[in-house]
């Protein structure tokens, strides 16, 4: 017997995440290697988010809160909105696929830019809708060309800001003009992930524009800043209208409760909070300085990683580094071939990379 099955899920190419650093050190026989691959936070969890976890795994026995209702009054209290606009995820991933589900159908097309994260088509084509990919320009996302691809059928526009994998950002002003151009039927998912490593004065504050167009939910994560990549947690933001139509299709329990836990406890760790954006402008200076003496192109980042044209086959060069003990991430699977993205490490990672980028690319 044949099974049946939807066939609109073989439009889906599985996820290939970065490799494991063990995986990395059990094939080429390594007792060091950095990772330098996902974008993750090179200091890791701050101390009392390690605190919490400690705390929580007591009880780890019992079922985590399902309305994540102490993460999402802190959540409301640090950003200035109720907790009836916010919903916690298991990821922002987790949020991206249920508004798909809310949102999208066989008949229904998406608009993104591309290149940008593979997940914003990974969430329209589970659901059958078809994709519009409209390219950057410059580097960055054209919004005004990504509202002339917004049709009868467009449901949902994904924007990445900053984007994944160029670390470019749209203005404020670039992001109210577009919201006003996308008919108020549509909705728009901002990506905010790396929010908080952003230093220009001209990125959109995005809150400031929720109470005004009901069709914009902002997306954000604990895995970036706060070193919680592991546990998995991610929060929307929009009105109260948007945000209970998520619900409904949100898992009981779909947040552990150590991830709860830990995300509640780093909303109060300024200091690690400050230190890890130190440490990525100090870094990102570092592999600027590291890319201008190898005479590579790379493009100035608002987020902790770089990406940088190694103007020659990148799977050679990624193949390369692994073998010296440095993951880092080809972007062929974003459709630039000769480009990595490098994530911002410590000083110690930073350097260790210039060495092996040196002697790789001689």
């Amino acid at each position: 017997m044949t099974i049946r099955f939807r066939q609109e899920i073989l439009a889906i190419e599985p996820y290939s995440p970065g490799k494991p650093i063990e995986e990395v050190k059990q094939e080429y026989g390594l007792t060091d290697v950095i990772k330098l691959a996902s974008n993750e936070n090179p200091l890791g969890p701050g101390p009392l988010a390690v605190s919490a976890l400690q705390k929580a795994a007591g009880d780890a026995h019992l079922y985590p809160d399902g309305s994540c209702s102490r993460l999402r009054e802190a959540l409301g209290k640090k950003l200035a909105v109720s907790p009836s606009q916010l919903i916690v995820g298991n990821g922002s991933d987790e949020l991206l696929k249920l508004a798909a589900e809310v949102f999208l159908g066989p008949s229904d097309s998406v608009v993104m830019a591309d290149p940008t994260f593979s997940e914003y088509q990974f969430a329209a084509r589970l659901m059958g809708a078809s994709v519009r990919r409209v390219p950057l320009k410059d580097f960055r996302h054209d919004l005004p060309a990504m509202a002339k691809a917004v049709d009868e059928s467009t449901r949902m526009v994904f924007v990445c800001n900053p984007n994944n994998p160029t670390g470019t950002i749209v203005t404020h002003g670039e992001l109210k003009a577009f919201l006003e151009s996308v008919p108020a039927g549509v909705v728009v998912v901002l990506d905010e992930a790396y929010v908080e490593y952003v230093q220009d004065d001209g990125f959109p504050r995005a809150l400031d524009l929720i109470g005004d167009y009901p069709n914009l939910l902002i997306t954000r994560t604990f895995s970036k800043l706060h070193g919680l990549a592991g546990l998995r947690v991610g929060y929307g933001i929009a009105q109260p209208e948007l945000i209970s139509l998520l619900q409904r299709v949100r898992e009981p329990f779909n947040v552990n409760a150590l991830g709860q836990a830990a995300a509640v406890a780093a909303l109060r760790d300024f200091e690690h909070a400050a230190q890890s954006v130190q440490v990525n402008e100090s870094g990102k200076s570092f592999l600027y300085d590291l890319f201008t003496s190898l005479d590579l192109s790379y493009v100035r980042t608002n987020t902790n990683f770089v990406l940088v044209d190694v103007r020659r086959d990148s799977k050679e060069v990624f193949q390369r580094l692994l073998i010296k003990g440095v993951i880092i991430r080809s972007t062929h699977s974003f459709g630039l071939p000769t480009y990595l993205r490098v994530t911002v490490g410590t000083d110690g990672q930073n350097r260790r990379l210039a060495v092996a980028l040196r002697e790789v690319l001689a």
